[in-house]
């Protein structure tokens, strides 16, 4: 059984699978509330996808698929 982390991670990759280049992602607050994890999770996971440059932060907006 995958832990948190690789939970939150695989739902976020099979996000970017589906969608298109500038695509706005779900909010950290929404996955937060859907998967039953903690925000800090949830920032290292799209930390990690930045530096993968999978997507991309827009200050006060979100993140976005690369």
């Amino acid at each position: 059984m995958p832990g948190v982390t690789e939970r939150v991670e695989s739902y976020y990759r099979s996000i970017l699978n589906a969608v298109e280049s500038g695509t706005k992602l779900p909010s950290e607050r929404s996955v937060m509330n859907e998967l039953g994890t903690c925000r800090s999770t949830i920032r290292l996971v799209l930390t990690k996808l930045t530096a993968e440059r999978l997507l991309y932060p827009v200050h006060g907006r979100g993140y976005y698929k690369s």
